[in-house]
């Protein structure tokens, strides 16, 4: 019998630059698997559904990608290659920190014999050298592989694809599945090919997404270290969910969050156990972030992990 699944991938077509992704994936990856290197799959930002072939209209998933650009960073600092997988336009590693600055206005402007060139304000320069060294070091040492995605089905089509190609660095592969994934989608073979008409209200019929978390646990990385993410509104029903979800997929570990406080509180949830972090207002205050805890937390249990394989 066909899972929904594989139902999911034999009836919707696969990105047009997937090939190209596929050979950068299995570059990087081969790089560390000579390097004997740990690498770290993270991927953020939300998905898009189209409601229409020609795309006008698309419901979507909403995420700034904060999270996933925040650990990777902080994966990076932990010396764990990153493949940084992220939604177009999301926040992205060591870009992030520029977001919401006027970027014209760090830079300065001078011509000498008709020749312009460009500098950095001097109030921003040690602030800009830094992130620039760190940026251009990751990528320099090949540390750090980008890709992108928009829509539900790319984002699958990807995930399965670097799943499939971390499969050579068996427990050495940890998955950090930050990115916030559609629950319903519209079939390719269902949905309109035009512009939907806008003369009266249309009547569109979603499907939920295929639990790609099944298959991605037990087929395409079964050595991998898997984290998943738990998001919820309403508290009483947060750690149940998270464990059931441990039960039903049965991967390392799941990092469940309230919406209301997930910048300064996690509990990560283990099978047989569960830890809170969280910062305290100080913390917050002097611009700590808790992707770094989290990360520091991740990186001593793989090490943990990785040791009980040996």
């Amino acid at each position: 019998m066909t899972t929904a699944w594989e139902e999911f991938y034999a009836k919707t077509p696969k990105p047009s630059n997937l090939d190209e992704n596929e050979k950068l994936l299995n570059q990087f990856i081969a790089f560390h698997a000579k390097e004997n290197t740990k690498v770290v799959l993270v991927t953020s930002g939300g998905t898009t559904v189209p409601l229409e072939h020609n795309t006008v209209r698309f419901v979507d998933n909403f995420s700034a990608g904060s999270r996933g650009s925040i650990s990777a960073e902080n994966f990076l600092q932990r010396h764990y290659a990153v493949i940084f997988m992220y939604r177009v336009k999301s926040l992205e590693p060591f870009s992030r920190h520029f977001v919401g600055s006027r970027l014209l206005d760090m830079l300065e402007l001078t011509t000498t014999n008709d020749t312009p060139s460009v500098s950095v304000t001097p109030q921003y320069v040690n602030k800009i050298s830094d992130i620039l060294k760190k940026y251009k070091d990751s990528l320099n040492q090949n540390m750090l592989l980008s890709i992108s995605f928009t829509t539900l089905s790319e984002y699958l089509w990807l995930l399965r694809s670097a799943c499939q190609a971390l499969t050579v660095l068996e427990n050495r592969a940890m998955l950090y599945l930050a990115a916030a994934v559609s629950d319903f989608y519209i079939p390719s073979n269902e949905m309109a090919t035009h512009k939907i008409p806008s003369d009266e209200p249309p009547s569109v019929h979603l499907k939920l997404v295929p639990k790609v978390l099944e298959p991605l646990v037990k087929l395409w990385v079964p050595k991998a270290f898997v984290i998943s993410f738990k998001l919820e509104t309403d508290e009483s029903i947060l750690i149940s969910k998270a464990r059931g979800a441990l039960r039903k997929y049965s991967h390392s570990l799941v990092i469940a969050n309230m919406l209301q406080n997930r910048r300064e509180q996690v509990v990560i949830v283990s099978k047989d156990n569960q830890e809170t972090l969280s910062l305290t207002s100080k913390q917050l205050q002097n611009g700590e972030e808790i992707e770094k805890y989290i990360v520091d937390y991740l990186v001593e249990k793989h090490k943990d992990w990785l040791d009980t394989k040996l």
